[in-house]
């Protein structure tokens, strides 16, 4: 049986908490993470009737998308909303783990779930992740060194690439030549005559704001006086996998037959669906963000898309965006288009898990709006 911590470990390989905005409260909340995990309730929002929902089914973890504490408290009293809501998880034994906008930009993540659900196939991030920018260090070093030069500059950093470290290449030995001039203290050769050396070239990529470190630890661990080495900025990689909302394409369309899909995928609200722009507007290319998305209007306008579809459009923002001509607006309701990534997870959680753990995404409508006239 899983323990908590090998399934926070999990879902933060999934959502790295590290990719999450510095403003953002993601991780877990509440739990021992010796406790074993049996069963696991999914929801947008840690609110009190989902937590009770956990309760009454015995949930030994919540995992929510939207952080229980944004800000920062000085008591979790149960006379408060958020107090009651913690009270009743603790008191059924029950961990809370959020994953906000670490889940948001991810693969397998909220945006990419809410454009699936709608159909959306060749998907691509709205906004790239920042890739890590990486160097790429050469040093020739005396065979016989090699060990010892390649150990430091790990301990330093460099050669972490993805789930691996201490990665490094080095090739077959070559010759060094050098004369030592007046003044120089060779470990090798005499000064005033030409020296040959059997070397060796190691190759290592490290991240870039590690480079001052990771130069120290080779000079440091060189025998040499004066190394031969080398710092390369490495080229940025290939457009990213992840970031902020997707673009892909649907069969061809109109607007109007687009929105009756946006209706049908997601779970109903009192919101419903809001549409701006000609119902018979042709539709093949569309924009989606999980959750508030107006931030990303201006980028939107200057794609090549025929929609834009997120939730929380604001009426200045929207008309100006309608106005200058660009895509259509679809805007639906925050939580609606964030539950699509609830199945998602439920689905690889149990690929990952099996039997041991059983899911179970919420029954609870938390969209705040309750009533539409």
């Amino acid at each position: 049986m899983p323990s908590l911590k090998d399934v926070t470990d999990l879902v933060h390989g999934w959502y790295p908490p590290a990719t999450a905005d510095s403003w953002d409260a993601v991780g877990l909340v509440a739990g021992d993470p010796e406790q074993p995990v049996k069963k696991i309730l999914l929801a947008v929002d840690p609110a009190p009737a989902v937590a009770a929902e956990a309760a009454d089914w015995k949930a030994d973890l919540l995992i929510v998308h939207h952080p229980l504490f944004l800000k920062g408290v000085h008591g979790v009293a149960a006379t408060t909303p958020k107090g009651r809501t913690l009270h009743t998880l603790l008191k059924a034994d029950c961990a809370l783990l959020t994953a906000h906008t670490n889940a948001d930009q991810a693969l397998g993540g909220v945006s990419e779930a809410f454009a699936v659900a709608l159909g959306l196939g060749e998907l691509r991030p709205i906004l790239p992740a920042p890739e890590e920018a990486l160097d790429k260090l050469t040093v020739f070093v005396p065979d016989d060194a090699a060990a010892p030069v390649r150990a430091a500059i790990a301990e330093a950093g460099a050669g972490r690439i993805g789930d691996y470290d201490f990665a490094s290449f080095t090739s077959a030995p070559g010759e060094g030549r050098f004369r030592p001039l007046d003044g120089a203290n060779p470990m090798i050769g005499t000064v005033g005559e030409l020296a040959t050396v059997d070397e060796v070239r190691i190759e290592v990529v490290l991240a870039r704001d590690l480079r001052p470190a990771v130069v120290r630890a080779m000079l440091a661990a060189h025998p040499y006086e004066e190394p031969a080495y080398d710092v390369v900025e490495l080229a940025d990689p290939a457009l990213a996998e992840t970031g902020t909302g997707r673009v892909g394409v649907v069969a061809p369309t109109t607007l109007g037959d687009f929105a009756e899909v946006v209706k049908k995928a997601l779970p109903e609200t009192h919101h419903g669906v809001r549409v701006a722009g000609d119902p018979d507007r042709p539709v093949k290319r569309v924009a989606v963000c999980g959750g508030a998305g107006d931030f990303l209007l201006d980028r939107v306008a200057g794609l090549d898309v025929d929609v834009y579809v997120t939730s929380d459009l604001r009426h200045h923002p929207a008309a100006e965006f309608v106005e200058k001509g660009g895509p259509a607006l679809v805007d639906v309701a925050h939580w609606a288009a964030e539950w699509t990534w609830l199945p998602v997870l439920a689905e690889r959680l149990r690929a990952a898990l099996g039997d041991a753990v059983e899911t179970r995404v919420s029954a609870a409508v938390t969209d705040p709006w309750t009533m539409h006239l």
